[in-house]
């Protein structure tokens, strides 16, 4: 059975106002000071963000309760500093991000300016393991027009800096500033994948093959595909969904592969269209199909995606989970409804940040 992990990156906020606060590293001193999460905490781009990364994982109900685990380890750590995590994709308040010191963040800044200044944005990066770098960019071809579902499934940032966007997930388009960042065309072959980083490289615009920012690619560190479309979850339980989605998209296309099945050949710009519809409503009008690239209602899309992958679902014991986590999703809506809906009760962008910090910790 593959393994799973999932890489989670929070909002510090002020518990009171809700403010991104910049304190990331004085909550990794105290992780490090506890001797908890040594190995799972990171820093990242800004200083208001906190990233960590679970342990490869073969059943999805330990995933989740990892996830859960580290969600509160970040809350105590934050706690313990006087400010709090929260799992929001993007900033409802207004925020000066503060960059996070270093050589490489310091270039990003100097090269792209107020396009890298902006990238105060919390995702949810879900790694699957692949057997072989062949293995794993055929996956890479196949997994493709299911990616914009993902992202629709996780959106979990309609506000930007005090407004209302008119997207379920604003990250992804801000995310999309990175010159390297979107769908890719069809690789074929693993020798054709590193020749495109390279020469991505060699072009000078990215630093180097860490900033080829598909949505989906090879890891440079493990062995494994890093599926890279998803917002950062309001509530872990919508985590664990898109990693159990993840996997079975993967376990799916690798089939396709070995039984001779080719990719399905839609256009970069036909994709891009559909993650654009992903990232504006959501789950909450059409997306484009993914075998069509046609609209289709989001809740037929979702049912889609588990016939796509049932066979995978079902071997590895996630397919009535994942029925029920669906038709949970369908009924009570992902992040972005719930912000919006807290936003409609309390009135308060910063009520809608005090009550994400406890959902956050489930």
């Amino acid at each position: 059975m593959r393994t799973v992990g999932v890489e989670e990156e929070l909002l510090l906020v002020d518990p009171g106002s809700g403010d991104p606060k910049a304190l990331a590293a004085a909550v990794l001193a105290r992780a490090a000071h506890s001797g908890s999460g040594q190995d799972v905490f990171e820093k990242e781009l800004f200083g208001q963000m906190l990233e960590f990364a679970t342990h490869p994982q073969t059943d999805m109900v330990d995933l989740g309760s990892e996830i859960v685990r580290w969600r509160k380890e970040s809350a105590r750590h934050a706690g313990q500093i006087g400010c709090a995590v929260a799992a929001l994709a993007t900033s409802p308040l207004p925020v000066s991000p503060s960059l996070t010191v270093n050589d490489r963040y310091q270039w990003l800044a100097e090269r792209y300016g107020v396009g890298a200044r902006d990238q105060l944005v919390c995702g949810c990066h879900v790694h699957v393991c692949v057997e072989s770098d062949e293995e794993g960019v055929a996956v890479l071809d196949r997994l493709r027009p299911w990616l914009p579902v993902l992202a629709a499934i996780s959106a979990n940032s309609p506000f930007w800096q005090g407004r209302e966007t008119s997207y379920a997930s604003y990250r992804s388009r801000v995310w999309n500033r990175w010159p390297s960042a979107g769908p890719t065309e069809l690789f074929g072959s693993p020798e054709r994948y590193h020749r495109r980083v390279s020469d991505m490289v060699a072009s000078g615009v990215i630093l180097d093959e860490a900033m080829a920012y598909f949505d989906a690619r090879l890891s440079a560190h493990y062995p494994t595909v890093e599926i890279r479309v998803a917002d950062v979850c309001l509530r872990a339980e919508t985590a664990v969904l898109v990693a159990t989605l993840a996997r079975g998209l993967v376990e799916t296309a690798a089939r396709d592969w070995r039984a001779g099945r080719p990719a399905p050949d839609h256009s970069v710009s036909l994709l891009r269209l559909a993650a654009w519809q992903a990232a504006r409503t959501g789950l909450e009008q059409d997306l484009l199909d993914p075998v069509t690239l046609r609209p289709r209602p989001a809740g037929d899309v979702l049912r889609a995606l588990l016939e796509h992958t049932g066979d995978a679902l079902t071997e590895c014991g996630d397919a009535g989970r994942a029925e029920e986590a669906v038709a949970a999703l369908l009924r009570h809506g992902n992040g972005a409804r719930e912000q919006r809906e807290l936003l409609e009760r309390t009135g308060s962008l910063r009520e809608v940040v005090t009550e994400c910090v406890r959902h956050t910790q489930g």
